[in-house]
Order: structure tokens, then sequence, then C-alpha cells
């Protein structure tokens, strides 16, 4: 080859090095990964895809008891925050739990989803509340979640309880439960509770599965009464000053000693694939 005799053939070498260095730069930093659709579930990336419009209240636990639909601060009796599913989690403690006033999209409910994770060791000290929207002029609130009396070191009683006014003097008081779940202690577990309004039906899920549904015929719509607070962590009785007509704290019931993590209520029952998304996702920490 016969070279312009402006230029000497070092520069040429000294070109086709940087073109071959180039080349090699752009290779090493490809990454196909980047290029990967993104990994769905139900047809959802994220949970905070999944009903989005129907979701009225979400607790996430990032060092904040804030509600973050609502933006309602709430209140940590000795909690702490620890490790969660995703991100950060509620560390609850003897004589521990949260509190906040719920927004008027909860105590309105007429359908709902109920969704959290919680990560506790076995309830040795007796029955802990896990969800509890309050009833000041009852016992019980007008919504229950809790672990009952008479674990095993590998099985935990969930229960709960749903009190659906008729009128403002006739309640109608249903129990869910108790249901036998195993091998939840001292790990991540999906716990969801759904209702659905048109069909009366309550469905039971843990872990993205459905263990029960059970149909209470003519309950209908919801609707709370005097439903100030909203705990998690331990029942109504149990908060101090003691909510409802108990009277004070039962020697039955203690508190949540472990961790809870992304609570999530909706105003409609989830659909089962939608739950199951649910639980896949945030199992991943989406």
């Amino acid at each position: 080859m016969k070279l312009h005799k402006k230029y000497s053939i070092s520069t040429y070498i000294a070109a086709l090095v940087v073109l071959a260095f180039g080349f090699t730069s752009c290779q090493k930093s490809f990454n196909p990964a980047s290029y990967a659709p993104a990994q769905t579930f139900g047809g959802y990336a994220s949970s905070r895809d999944i009903a989005a419009s129907n979701l009225v209240g979400y607790w996430g636990f990032e060092n904040s008891l804030i509600d973050s639909v609502s933006s309602t601060n709430g209140t940590g009796v000795g909690t702490s925050f620890t490790t969660g599913i995703k991100g950060n989690a509620l560390q609850g403690a003897n004589n521990g739990y949260f509190i906040t006033t719920p927004s008027s999209a909860v105590v309105g409910l007429k359908s709902f989803t109920i969704s959290f994770w919680v990560n506790s060791p076995q309830n040795t000290n007796g029955t802990f509340g896990l969800v509890c929207l309050s009833n000041t002029q009852d016992f019980w609130g007008n919504l229950d979640i809790f672990f009952e009396n008479g674990s095993t070191s590998t099985n935990a009683n969930l229960k709960a309880h749903i009190e659906n006014w008729i009128t403002s003097t006739t309640d109608n008081d249903q129990w869910l439960g108790s249901f036998a779940i195993g091998n939840v202690w001292n790990k991540w577990t999906h716990i969801v509770l759904t209702y659905d309004a048109t069909t009366s039906t309550f469905v039971t899920y843990v872990n993205g599965s459905s263990i029960n549904t059970t149909v209470k015929a003519g309950n209908g719509p919801l609707t709370f009464q005097n439903a100030s607070a909203l705990i998690f962590g331990t029942m109504q009785f149990n908060t101090t000053p003691s909510l409802g007509t108990a009277g004070g704290p039962q020697s039955w019931a203690s508190y949540m000693p472990g961790a809870m993590d992304e609570v999530r209520i909706y105003n409609a029952p989830l659909a089962a694939a939608d739950v199951k998304a649910l639980y896949q996702l945030q199992n991943l920490g989406k």
C-alpha cells in the first residue's frame, strides 16, 4: 500500500490501536441484562401498580409512621424500625404498638382488602393483635385480625373479627378462624383478608394462596361505628389508655413481639391473581 507522504506508518498503527481499544471498551460495557424486559407477575412489575386506584391506606415503615395515602402521621408506642420484607419495617415490643387516626376512606369501607407482612416469634405470652380498627363503644374493635392463643412451635392460629352495624344499635358480628398456619414463626409471612360486599364473601390468604373462603349470607356492605383509632401490634383494650368497653388490658392478650411491614388497605376485594402477584412482587422487594 502506498502511504500519503504526509502520514507515517506509525500514525496509521496508532489510529488502529485507538479504534481497537474503543471497540473492546464498548464490548466490555455492554450489559445484556439492561435490555431485558422487567420481570412481571400477573402483568405487574411493581406492587404499587396493583389496584392503585383502590388503595386507601399504605404504611411502608421506611423510618416513618406516615400513611402514604392520606399523609396522616401515626404514633409508635415503644416501637422501632428494623429490616423488613421491603426496606424497613415496624418492630413491635412488649407493651408496644402503633396507633393512628384512620382516614375517612378507611372508616367508610364497604368492601376491603387488608394486606400485610409479619415476622414474629411464637406468641407464648398470649393473643396479640395484628390489625385493629377500634370501636370505642364495644369490647372488640370494628375489625380485628390477630394470632390467637393455642399456637404451637410449628403452627399459628390466625383469627379475624368483623363487626357490621346493620343499624345504629344492631350489629352483625362475623368471626373467621381459627386457621392453623404452619411454618410462620421467625420468617416473613404474607397475610391478606378480603371482603366482597356484593357476595358477602370473606377470603383469607397466606403467602399468596387462599386458605379459606367464608360466605356470610346477607351481610352486605359494611358499616363501622366509633372507629377512632387504627392499631397495629395489639388489641384495642391493650392500648394506653385502653380503648373500648373492656375496662383495661386483658390477662390473655399481649403485644406483637416481632415485626410488621407493607400494610396496605384497599376499598375493594382483590382478585386471587392480584393477591398472588402482590405476594410475589413484595417477596422480591418490588
